[in-house]
């Protein structure tokens, strides 16, 4: 598919000097010293922090336990400065859920659920973190299944249209906020997956020009609302590819840390359809007959430095590991991801901050706990993410 959408030399080097302009504030800067070759920094800041499930659920009548002020306070104590919010697009929607969602429906907006999104970012920026607005579920496409969607984003239309029209919404909702508040996360994840309503149907990449055209719309959208705001594409292939079609454009691309999954989704069954016969853990060491080390993780996010080192801003919007993998495996894999990332400048957000995957309440069953205002701490996790 040779079709590019015409975004004018003008409207592009607008957004590229706000961009850069923005960066350097932020500390990201172009530099290069006399007679030596230019050293490109990360365009996009080195955002530390977490993600919020507030949202995540399609039914908002099984929402996560709301993010609390008190929480969000302890991240910015601690020195975070960034949370995402991954949305699943049906839960700010009003529609009747004892029926299947029709493609009509996706434009039927719940005011008051807006205003439960409005709450948690105004919330979040009481303690100067910044905000990634995602649609971890978009009209048309979601890396999880467990609700019907209506149309296929990277094939039908409608589900295009919808998608655009979501963004549109939401960049209107924060025009007035500046993109070191908010920021906008396209797409969680995006693949492409045989059945969008099968959790373990098989996933591979979008044909990149499918995928590089929808992300280019969508952030001309949010553009045309207004051309400051900072857009992020989730990279391809379930956010493990670089997006080569979109480095034109002054879009931060989002990488993953869950580089090997059998280690950052050990026993996860969302995952894995056998959890049950699954190979002990080393790290490093020999997995299923594997050598997995820091020399794999190098050469995985070689094409993200890669893509650093080009001017394309970089970000990882997800990391960590499911409570199953054994503490010292994940310590010592995520030392190591942490470290290629921050050395980088690549900065990161894990999964969440309390649950599963988080630095509190995360029911690991080896992990000497810390009390912490009734909760309980990962105190040895929280150490090795603040000092990357």
């Amino acid at each position: 598919m040779n079709t590019r959408i015409k975004t004018s030399r003008r409207d592009f080097l607008k957004k590229t000097a706000v961009m850069t302009g923005a960066m350097s504030l932020a500390g990201n800067t172009l530099f290069a010293g006399s007679g030596q070759k230019q050293i490109v920094k990360n365009p996009a800041p080195k955002w530390k922090g977490f993600n919020l499930q507030d949202f995540f659920s399609p039914d908002p009548g099984n929402r996560w336990e709301g993010t609390t002020g008190e929480e969000l306070k302890w991240m910015a104590d601690w020195g975070f400065n960034f949370v995402r919010i991954p949305m699943a697009y049906p839960s700010y929607l009003d529609i009747d859920r004892t029926q299947n969602i029709k493609p009509d429906d996706v434009y039927r907006i719940s005011g008051k659920a807006l205003e439960r999104v409005d709450n948690l970012v105004y919330m979040a920026h009481k303690y100067n973190l910044h905000v990634s607005l995602n649609l971890h579920r978009a009209p048309g496409y979601c890396i999880n299944a467990g609700f019907h969607e209506p149309f296929n984003l990277w094939k039908d239309k409608a589900a295009q249209e919808a998608f655009y029209w979501h963004w549109t919404m939401w960049a209107k909702r924060y025009k007035s906020l500046s993109r070191e508040k908010i920021s906008f996360d396209l797409l969680n994840e995006p693949a492409w997956i045989e059945n969008m309503n099968d959790q373990h149907s098989s996933k591979t990449m979008v044909p990149g020009d499918i995928y590089a055209i929808i992300a280019e719309k969508a952030a001309n959208a949010i553009w045309e609302v207004n051309p400051d705001h900072m857009v992020i594409a989730d990279g391809n292939d379930v956010g493990t590819k670089i997006i080569p079609g979109l480095a034109h454009l002054p879009v931060v691309q989002s990488c993953r840390g869950y580089f090997p999954m059998i280690i950052s989704h050990y026993k996860a069954g969302w995952a894995f359809k056998d959890i049950d016969n699954m190979p002990e853990l080393k790290y490093p060491g020999e997995i299923d007959g594997k050598y997995v080390g820091r020399e794999i993780l190098e050469e995985f996010y070689k094409p993200w430095i890669e893509l650093v080192r080009s001017g394309v801003g970089v970000h990882c919007g997800e990391c960590g590991c499911y409570n199953k993998t054994p503490h010292e495996v994940f310590l010592a894999w995520f030392s190591d991801v942490t470290d290629i990332l921050g050395s980088h400048d690549i900065g990161f957000a894990l999964w969440n901050f309390r649950g599963s995957f988080g630095i509190l309440d995360s029911g690991r069953e080896d992990v000497d706990y810390e009390d912490w205002y009734g909760h309980k701490l990962d105190r040895k996790l929280l150490d090795l993410i603040l000092k990357a």
